[in-house]
């Protein structure tokens, strides 16, 4: 074993030393130099830079393995990656976290845009009738610039999401149905990626977000952490999101039950990881089980996790297909009703940081009994997040405060202008 282990990932060792001699993907990052300098010693070393990956101060290029012995040897580097794939995260949720409650009191997303950073997003009905809310897409699979996903996982988490039922009658409606959805698509059509690839993807996301109006970012991805999140590329990379003032969501993982299974970048403090419970069977949200697949901490750093816990078995949304639906389970589908949230969070009070969501979403959930390395808080809990947020929601607009509807325009009786009018017209007669 090479004595520069302490700079090179072990995996990128590993991968060196079963090399036939063609480029190892890698990422490199610095201490003290800029990607200016990172680039030039990846080409003067005979390798490809992939990525300027500015927000964690690091390049993503294609070594000849020749090249990564003389990396180890320069001062100004102070890790060099092995780039591995990143794979999606598979294996009545609406009613179950109360966001009915919030739509029916005017919380709906309106105006909020949400990242799905993940598969695409294939232009579904419920996405774009009767208005298009697909409001940005980019692509760094195949560098298409029109929405599409040739696998379907990111359009089944956009729906969950912001899906407005449109197809099926409002049978099948997202937590956030007038949201906005940012397609960045950085897994391919079998749901697989590259780290590089899903950095790209959030230093996008960071500087297009005022663009957008992205508060909200959702990755239902993954891989198996390797080291501390301080390190670890994913998620210095979403941490520098939520320095950036937007709320990261990201999947727990689907390694369970075993323990120590949270994967990247879901082992940062700084994001909102979220575990995957079973509502099917549940008369009340108290009776909700953990999903046997949803990962469990502590993380590599000894930190409890997932924060949180949603609904992730049989979750129906959209299909990339006939603007049909279908059901997914997994820690994917979990997290974006968390993301979905966090976008009503943002239409109540635009002012909030991500700070300040993941603490109302954790200070305010269900204890469902399990260890904080099972459940995190417990599940989300919308309505009461709502409620301490703003204890007199306002109802819908054709609701009236005493519950019965009359038609708009109507003049009654009982308004106060009407007495003005009537106490007018006897002064005049008499």
């Amino acid at each position: 074993m090479f004595s520069y282990s302490n700079v090179v990932e072990d995996l990128v060792i590993e991968n060196l030393l079963k090399s036939n001699g063609e480029h190892i993907p890698v990422i490199i990052t610095g201490d003290d130099c800029e990607c200016d300098d990172l680039e030039k010693c990846v080409k003067d070393l005979g390798g490809v830079i992939k990525h300027r990956l500015h927000i964690i101060n690091g390049v993503a290029a294609y070594i000849p393995p020749v090249g990564v012995r003389s990396l180890s040897r320069e001062s100004s580097i102070n890790k060099v990656h092995f780039d591995d794939v990143v794979m999606k995260l598979m294996d009545k949720a609406s009613v179950t976290v109360a966001a009915d409650y919030a739509n029916e009191h005017g919380l709906t997303g309106k105006n909020v845009a949400v990242a799905v950073v993940d598969t695409g997003v294939y232009p579904h009905s419920d996405l774009t009738t009767p208005n298009n809310r697909i409001v940005g897409f980019v692509d760094f699979v195949d560098k298409k610039t029109t929405p599409y996903d040739d696998d379907g996982h990111g359009t089944h988490v956009a729906g969950i999401v912001a899906g407005n039922g449109f197809a099926s009658n409002g049978k099948y409606m997202g937590i956030a149905p007038d949201a906005n959805i940012v397609g960045v698509k950085v897994l391919n059509k079998d749901g697989g990626g590259s780290i590089s690839d899903v950095v790209a993807g959030v230093q996008w996301v960071i500087e297009n977000k005022d663009r957008y109006n992205i508060k909200v970012m959702t990755l239902s991805l993954g891989t198996k952490a390797k080291a501390s999140y301080q390190e670890d590329p994913l998620c210095k990379a979403v941490d520098q999101a939520a320095r950036h003032g937007i709320t990261v969501v990201v999947a727990a993982g689907n390694s369970g039950p075993d323990s120590s299974t949270i994967n990247s970048p879901g082992i940062s403090p700084n994001i909102i990881s979220v575990g995957a419970c079973d509502d099917r069977k549940a008369a009340k949200p108290e009776d909700c089980t953990i999903a046997d697949f949803s990962s469990r901490g502590p993380t590599v750093d000894g930190l409890h996790k997932p924060d949180i816990l949603t609904p992730g078995v049989d979750i129906n949304s959209l299909s990339n297909k006939n603007n049909g639906y279908h059901s997914l389970s997994g820690t994917s589908m979990a997290t974006p009703i968390a993301a979905g949230c966090a976008a009503l969070l943002y239409e109540n009070n635009p002012n909030l940081t991500p700070t300040e969501i993941k603490r109302m979403m954790t200070q305010n959930s269900i204890n469902l009994g399990y260890d904080l390395d099972v459940q995190g808080a417990g599940l989300l809990d919308i309505k009461k997040i709502i409620g301490t947020s703003n204890p007199s929601p306002q109802p819908p607009k054709d609701i009236p405060q005493n519950g019965s509807r009359s038609p708009k325009g109507i003049f009654s009786i009982f308004d106060g202008w009407f007495f003005v009018i009537l106490i007018v017209i006897l002064i005049l007669i008499l």
